[in-house]
């Protein structure tokens, strides 16, 4: 099983990224995938998913301001990101789980940075 994320990277405040995480080795249209992300010192936090059914479920810090979105004929999942802030900083993982299975599984992260 691999998530591969891609699109971090540094932008200003304000700005925009979209993120990518494609899956090999699942089945991935049964799968919930996820977003979530970890400041230093802080915990990981979920920042989006979207279910196998395409519900969706925002952290409030993001609402608004984040889109997730998926594309099973491409085992892969989005997050678009605008306006971003400082605040927004971190490393982001891309997750996969299928609970009634017991499978979770995660991506390497990649490092989003707000800066002027």
């Amino acid at each position: 099983v691999q998530l591969v994320e891609s699109g971090g990277g540094l932008v200003q405040p304000g700005g925009s990224l979209r993120l990518s995480c494609a899956a090999s080795g699942i089945i991935f249209r049964l799968y919930r995938m996820g977003w979530y992300r970890q400041a230093p010192g802080k915990q990981r936090e979920l920042v989006a998913d979207i279910t196998s059914g395409s519900n969706i479920n925002y952290a409030d810090s993001v609402k608004g301001r984040f889109t997730i979105s998926r594309d099973n004929a491409k085992n892969t999942v989005y997050l678009q990101m605008n306006s971003l802030n400082p605040e927004d900083t971190a490393v982001y993982y891309c997750n996969a789980n299928w609970a009634p299975m017991g499978r979770d599984y995660w991506g390497q992260g990649t490092q989003v940075t707000v800066s002027s």
